[in-house]
């Protein structure tokens, strides 16, 4: 028995192979019986006629419900009709397990319905499609770095301070003393930079942000690059180059799962460098004469970013935020130390930021100030002050949010869509 998957049927045209898989769906006519079979790389007609099969087997299949597994065994026959272009003519069948009655039906459900079932949900071809995408974006993340000399650091999930504000903190019990789920890997990613030049890392963070937005996840997944001897300028052109490269592999592995979700294929062609720069005073300028009003000084919220980003048809970079408004760990521009050496970029059609970064501040005393204006608490970062004790110098990166990378990607309104089994602020299952 040759056992086949259902992407690579093509291969074994004309021939006998064995498909494990589950019923998708069947339907029947006379002495013919059509079941759709997937097996997780794909869905296949394969096609049963009544003499062929014992008449207890065939009348089995008949009724088979939806989502049983089993194992099919037939010819593999070219069919242009057929999704995949090849039919299964089946010859045997075997019975692994019949499921209890679907509860996700091809009716209209709700989204809490869907999210409570989403351990079945995601065997629809829409999350399919969602989920293939989301896995190139990760390789493609992996690869861009990988192939330019950076190193994988991984961060720890638990850690004693805070990196990006201690309200959206999520404290635990670590045997008595008091820490953190990560915010973000930032930190020790820069003291992978003073070790190994280049760095990355890529893993799960948290933000206890009681948000319901379409952008917000309590737990999501970020990549982030540093670098050292980069400044703002060099970390710029590397977030461009590497958004370009990760939208370009999209394109190329997963046009198909794009066409599934309907997207605008031509929109994501037009992801090229380079990309716009304004600065933070040029957003602000714009928001206003677009009638939208911003106090200079505020951060920009969904609406403003979307409002930005319209105006173009590739992503916007926008630089130099008031450093208020930014981090403790950001450089200060020196040409106007209002400012911050930080960057956002900003995905068209709505999407928001998809990653956020900049220059870090590499000078001891300056930093130390900062912890202490900022009200956090010295003692736990005292061993990240120590990479400016010993070999400080100039040095940047940013993360980029998978979750909002994929939705852009695919089209999504909502992230909770982007992951597998998603943590919003009031869903902490299944």
């Amino acid at each position: 028995m040759v056992l086949a998957h259902i992407s690579e049927v093509a291969a074994h045209a004309e021939q006998v192979v064995s498909v494990r898989g589950w019923l998708a769906g069947r339907r029947s006519s006379g002495k013919l019986l059509f079941l759709q079979v997937r097996d997780g790389t794909g869905t296949m007609q394969c096609t049963a006629f009544r003499p062929s099969l014992p008449p207890e087997v065939f009348e089995q299949a008949k009724h088979l419900p939806q989502e049983s597994s089993l194992v099919v065994t037939g010819k593999v026959n070219p069919d242009d009709r057929a999704p995949g272009g090849y039919e299964l003519q089946i010859e045997e069948i075997a019975f692994v397990s019949s499921a209890e009655e679907y509860p996700i039906t091809p009716k209209e459900h709700g989204t809490a319905f869907l999210l409570d079932r989403r351990h079945l949900w995601l065997r629809s071809s829409r999350q399919h499609a969602i989920m293939r995408t989301r896995a190139s974006v990760v390789r493609a993340c992996r690869s861009y770095f990988d192939d330019r000399n950076f190193t994988l650091i991984d961060a720890p999930i638990f850690t004693p301070a805070a990196c990006e504000g201690t309200t959206t903190l999520f404290g635990v019990d670590y045997f008595g003393d008091r820490v953190f789920l990560t915010q973000s890997g930032q930190l020790y990613m820069e003291a992978g930079a003073m070790a190994f030049g280049k760095v990355y890392c890529l893993g799960p963070t948290f933000r206890a942000e009681k948000s319901k937005t379409r952008r917000h996840l309590t737990e999501f997944w970020m990549i982030e690059p540093e670098v050292a001897y980069l400044d703002l300028a060099g970390d710029m052109d590397l977030a461009e180059d590497f958004v370009v490269s990760v939208v370009a592999r999209v394109l190329e592995e997963r046009r198909e799962e794009l066409e599934l979700l309907g997207r605008d294929i031509g929109a994501l062609e037009s992801v090229q460098k380079p990309f716009p720069r304004i600065t933070y005073g040029e957003a602000v300028e714009t928001l206003r004469s677009m009638g939208h009003e911003h106090e200079w000084g505020d951060d920009f919220g969904a609406e403003d970013e979307t409002v930005l980003a319209s105006r173009y048809d590739r992503p916007v970079m926008v630089h130099r935020y008031p450093g208020a408004a930014k981090a403790f760990y950001m450089k200060n521009d020196p040409e106007d130390p209002k400012l911050a050496l930080c960057v956002d970029v900003l995905a068209p059609e709505g999407y928001g930021e998809i990653i956020g970064g900049g220059q870090r501040e590499d000078d001891l005393d300056v930093l130390r100030a900062k912890i202490e204006e900022h009200g956090l608490p010295t003692d736990p970062f005292e061993w990240y002050l120590d990479l400016r004790r010993y070999g400080s110098v100039p040095h940047a990166g940013f993360g980029m949010g998978i979750e909002r990378m994929v939705a852009w990607l695919c089209g999504i309104h909502h992230v909770r869509e982007t992951i597998p089994f998603p943590r919003m602020l009031e869903r902490t299952t299944p």
